[in-house]
């Protein structure tokens, strides 16, 4: 069975993680018109590659983000949602 790496508690089955979507900014709500909006919201890049996603582990309700390869399907850096959040 494929394994995620949850970063507090370690390996675990991937039946035990729900995909949030991929990592992107938001855009300004107050600079931003309805087009950029629907945009942001529904436009999603779907090619194989580098993808930057939230995951959710439900057992211990922590939210993070995992960097996979979707033309391998392999995960690549798993990163607390904290961490990977912060500027360089």
């Amino acid at each position: 069975m494929k394994q995620i790496d949850c970063p507090h508690i370690g390996s675990r089955p991937i039946s035990e993680f729900t995909y949030g979507g991929e990592v992107k900014a938001e855009p300004n709500p107050h600079e931003t018109d309805d087009a950029a909006w629907t945009d942001y919201l529904f436009s999603i890049n779907g090619g194989p590659g580098l993808r930057t996603e939230w995951w959710h582990h439900g057992p211990s309700g922590t939210w993070f983000i995992i960097e996979r390869d979707t033309l391998t399907d392999s995960f690549i850096r798993v990163v607390s949602g904290e961490e990977g959040l912060r500027e360089p």
